[in-house]
């Protein structure tokens, strides 16, 4: 399976997974601070950032994905690494540990918590957000760099979206404006909830201004979780690397560091 990955640092492998319609580039502000202390692997999902879709199709369930990317572990080498995740990406992270295949999970704003109603919602937004990537390369790039306007585009998705550099904020656009697996997913995980069981060390991380998968939603993920770590990411949104990027990787760290 092709996928693009990008490697740092050394020590235990740290598996970063991105959202939907996102990239491994969502990671860039935590990536330097997690590879003091670990390999960081990012990696562009299938049919996200530069990864193609793989030739056999994409998975119809979660299931599917879980084994998609348990694939790409054993292709990369990477026996049981820890893992992080954001959103689609947090979701994985805590499937791979129900099964066993991490040393531990940290889910940053979790799908498989929410109502169909807020599933909806999600979609809705990000799917709006992708239509407006869809202008023009220079009109876009002029728009984004304009920090109001950019901070219009992004105030959905990041609390502090002023915080988000232009050219971040482009290649986020484009990604999402390219990302050809968007819509199969979206269709996968209709009716998606989590109720695993983790036997490894868990964490889950809710921003408390997250406005896509709003933060009430960690009071169910800690109702179904009693046994995981539940920590505020306070004044930070869903995607919250950009917000906040030390507690991001502070939190990250203090699971890999449960495990060890």
């Amino acid at each position: 399976m092709d996928v693009i990955v990008e490697r740092r640092g050394s020590g235990e492998p740290l598996v970063l997974l991105h959202g939907i319609g996102h990239h491994w580039r969502a990671w860039s502000p935590v990536l330097d601070r997690l590879a003091r202390v670990h390999e960081v692997v990012a990696i562009d999902l299938p049919g996200f950032g530069g990864s193609p879709v793989p030739a056999t199709g994409l998975p119809a369930d979660m299931a599917g994905v879980v084994a998609g990317v348990t694939d790409i572990f054993a292709e990369l080498g990477l026996d049981r690494p820890h893992v992080a995740g954001n959103s689609l990406g947090g979701a994985i992270a805590l499937e791979l540990a129900a099964a066993d295949r991490v040393a531990s999970a940290t889910a940053i704003s979790p799908a498989g918590f929410c109502t169909a109603r807020e599933l909806r919602w999600a979609v809705g937004v990000l799917g709006l957000h992708r239509a407006a990537a869809h202008l023009p390369g220079p009109a876009l790039r002029a728009l984004l760099a304009v920090p109001a306007l950019r901070a219009l585009s992004f105030g959905m998705i990041s609390a502090r979206p002023g915080r988000v550099p232009a050219a971040a904020a482009l290649a986020d656009a484009l990604a999402l404006r390219g990302a050809r697996a968007f819509r199969a997913t979206a269709r996968a995980g209709r009716g998606y909830a989590f109720r695993g069981e983790p036997a490894v060390p868990v964490t889950v991380a809710w921003g408390t201004r997250d406005r896509i998968l709003p933060y009430r939603q960690a009071a169910v993920a800690r109702q179904r979780l009693p046994g995981a770590r539940h920590v505020d990411l306070v004044g930070c949104g869903h995607v919250p690397m950009h917000d906040d990027p030390d507690l991001v990787a502070a939190v990250i760290l203090a699971t890999t560091g449960a495990a060890r």
